[in-house]
C-alpha cells in the first residue's frame, strides 16, 4: 500500500510532491518513518528510505528518526537508517539532546557505532548545556533493576565513560547551566569509579568548583554520598590539596558533614591528617561550632549522634571560633523561652508514656517469674515441702537474684515515670526522674535478660547440653543490639579515626579501654551483682 501511494505520488506531482508527501509531518512533529521505526517495521523503513534518502533529516528542529530508534533500543533500526542515508541524517532529539545523549542514558550498544559516525557529537550539549560525559558521569557504579521482587545489581561499565571522554576530553572541564562539571555530577550520584578515572586522566580536575564554589567532595558530602569520602579517593596525593577547600559560604567538606549530621562521613574525614579541624566559614564558625548548634536545646538523649559528633571534635582537639570560654556558655547556654520549655515538657510527657509500658510489662513478667520457677516445687510430703526443688543449686540463686534485680529496677522505674510525666512537678526534677528511669529500665532489661539465659540452661542443661548454652550465647543480643544502636559503632568509628590521624597507639588503645569499661559498669553491673549473690550464697549453703 506504502509503495502504491509513494509512486502514485511520483507520477502525479512529480518528484517534488512525492517528497512533500514523504516528509510531511503530523502535529507531533513526525514524519511516517518515525511510525516505521516506532513498531519496528524494518521492510518499511527501507522502503521509505529507498524512495527519499534524505528522509532521516526530517523534520529539521524535531526529533530525529535517529534519535527516536536509539532511545527505544531498536539498533537494527538505527544502523539501517545510517546505512541507506549514507550518513546524511539528524542526529537531533529531545531538549536539546543528540543520539549519543540516548545511546549514553539508556547504555545501549550503540554508544560506540555512534562515536564512529559522528565524533563531533561529543562536543553538543543540550538546553541544560550537559554533554554526553555528563550523561555518562550521570550513572552511579550500580543500579538496581526489579525482576519478579528481587533487587539485583547492575554495574555500570567504566569503559563506556572512557569512549566517551576519548572523543572529548575537554568536556571534563565544560559546566552544565548550573555550574556542574562531569566529576561534581559523579560525585551527586556516588559513581566512585567514575571520579577515580576522572582522576587518574586529568588530576587537576579535582579543584574544580561549581556555581556554589563546592568541589566534588562537597557534593558528596550535600548528596550523602559518604562511600566516595571512605574510599580511597581522599587518600590520593592529587586530591589532598582540595580537603581543606571551602566554598562560597566559607565551609569545607567537614562543615558540611556536620551541618548534616553525617557521623561516618564525619570519622572519615577526622581520619585523614590533612584535614584542618579549626577553618572558621564566612559566619565564624569552626566545625566544633556547628556540632555545638547541633546540640538539641534543654534535655537530650546523650547517645545521639549530633552528642557523639561534638564529643568527638572536642577529643580530636577541635576549638571554638576565638572566644572565650565564659562567651561560648553565653552563646550556646542561655535558658529556655517559654514555649520551649513547653516542647520539653511534651516531649517528656511522651518519653514517660512510651517507657511506662515497658517497664510495667518488665515488673508484670518478673512478678510471675518469681512464683513459676524453672523445676517446680517439692511436694507437700516430702522435706521442705512447697520449697523450690532446684534450690540451693548456683544457677537457681543467681536466677533468683537476676529477676529480683528485674522486679526491683522496673518497679522503682515506674515510680521515676509517673513523678516525670507529672505536670505539678517542677521541670528540673522531671528531667532528673526520666534520666534516671532510663537507666532503670535498662538494667531492668539486662536483668531481665539474664534471668531468662539462666532459666533456659537450668532445665535444659541436664538433657540438651548444646542447645542450653546456644540459647545462653544468644540471649545478650538484645542488649549488644540496643547499644550498637545507642552509638558503640560510633565510638569506634571516633577510635578508628583517631588511629587513622596516627595517635599514639596506646592513647588510642586506652581510649577504648575507657569505653569498655563505662559500657560495663554502666550496663552490666546486674550481671556482676547477680554471680556475686551467687557465688556468696553457695558459700552459704555449705
Amino acid at each position: 500500500m506504502v509503495s502504491h501511494l509513494i509512486a502514485l505520488a511520483g507520477r502525479e506531482g512529480g518528484a517534488d510532491r512525492k517528497l512533500e508527501l514523504l516528509r510531511m509531518a503530523n502535529e507531533r512533529r513526525e514524519t511516517a518513518l518515525h511510525d516505521a521505526v516506532r513498531v519496528e517495521e524494518k521492510s518499511m523503513v527501507k522502503l521509505l528510505m529507498d524512495a527519499d534518502p534524505g528522509l532521516a533529516n526530517y523534520p529539521a528542529n524535531g526529533i530525529s528518526p535517529l534519535y527516536l530508534a536509539i532511545s527505544l533500543r531498536k539498533d537494527t533500526i538505527a544502523v539501517t537508517l545510517y546505512k541507506m542515508s549514507g550518513g546524511n541524517l539528524s542526529y537531533f532529539g529531545l531538549d536539546g539532546q543528540n543520539a549519543l545523549h540516548a545511546a549514553v542514558l539508556l547504555v545501549t550498544v550503540m554508544i560506540e557505532e555512534v562515536l564512529k559516525w559522528n565524533k563531533g557529537l561529543a562536543t553538543q550539549v543540550d538546553k541544560h548545556g550537559s554533554t554526553p560525559l555528563h550523561f555518562a558521569s550521570s550513572r552511579s557504579d550500580f543500579f538496581i533493576r526489579r525482576r519478579l521482587w528481587i533487587r539485583i545489581p547492575i554495574y555500570w561499565s567504566l569503559n563506556i565513560v572512557a569512549k566517551v571522554f576519548e572523543a572529548n576530553p575537554t568536556a571534563l572541564y565544560q559546566a552544565d547551566n548550573s555550574g556542574l562539571f562531569p566529576i561534581h555530577v559523579a560525585a551527586s550520584v556516588g559513581a566512585t569509579k567514575t571520579i577515580e578515572f576522572f582522576l587518574q586522566e586529568s588530576p587537576n580536575c579535582a579543584g574544580l568548583r561549581n556555581a556554589k564554589g563546592r568541589t566534588f567532595l562537597h557534593v558528596a558530602v550535600e548528596k550523602r554520598r559518604h562511600h566516595i569520602i571512605s574510599s580511597g579517593v581522599c587518600h590520593v596525593p592529587s586530591v589532598q590539596w582540595i580537603l581543606n577547600m571551602q566554598d562560597k559560604d566559607g565551609n569545607t567538606a567537614l562543615h558540611l558533614a556536620m551541618e548534616r549530621k553525617m557521623v561516618k562521613t564525619c570519622c572519615d574525614l577526622l581520619a585523614n591528617e590533612k584535614v584542618h579541624l579549626n577553618l572558621s566559614n564566612v559566619k565564624g564558625q569552626t566545625p566544633l561550632d556547628l556540632s555545638r548548634i547541633n546540640l538539641p536545646r534543654g534535655m537530650h538523649y546523650p547517645m545521639n549522634s549530633e552528642s557523639k559528633m561534638h564529643q568527638a571534635l572536642e577529643l580530636f582537639g577541635a576549638k571554638h571560633n576565638c572566644l572565650r570560654c565564659d562567651h561560648i556558655e553565653d552563646k550556646y547556654e542561655r535558658p529556655l523561652d517559654p514555649e520551649e520549655e513547653k516542647k520539653q515538657s511534651d516531649m517528656i510527657k511522651d518519653a514517660t508514656e512510651m517507657f511506662i509500658v515497658g517497664a510495667v510489662l518488665i515488673a508484670t513478667v518478673a512478678f510471675g517469674a518469681t512464683f513459676a520457677i524453672p523445676g517446680g516445687y517439692k511436694a507437700d510430703d516430702h522435706l521442705n515441702g512447697g520449697t523450690p526443688t532446684l534450690a540451693g543449686r548456683f544457677i537457681f540463686d543467681a536466677f533468683m537474684m537476676a529477676n529480683t534485680l528485674a522486679f526491683v529496677c522496673s518497679t522503682v522505674g515506674i515510680i521515676s515515670l509517673v513523678l516525670s510525666g507529672t505536670s505539678m512537678v517542677d521541670m528540673s526534677t522531671r528531667r532528673w526522674n526520666l534520666v534516671a528511669s532510663l537507666f532503670l529500665l535498662s538494667s531492668s532489661i539486662t536483668s531481665m535478660t539474664v534471668a531468662f539465659a539462666l532459666a533456659a540452661y537450668l532445665v535444659l542443661a541436664p538433657v540438651a547440653r548444646s542447645t542450653a548454652i546456644a540459647i545462653f550465647v544468644l540471649s545478650p543480643l538484645p542488649m549488644l543490639y540496643r547499644h550498637l544502636v545507642d552509638g558503640i559503632h560510633i565510638w569506634l568509628l571516633v577510635i578508628q579515626a583517631q588511629y587513622g590521624r596516627k595517635r599514639p597507639l596506646g592513647i588510642v588503645l586506652m581510649k577504648l579501654a575507657r569505653l569498655v569499661f563505662w559500657f560495663m559498669v554502666w550496663e552490666l553491673w546486674p550481671v556482676v551483682v547477680t554471680f556475686a549473690w551467687a557465688g556468696f550464697a553457695r558459700r552459704d549453703h555449705h
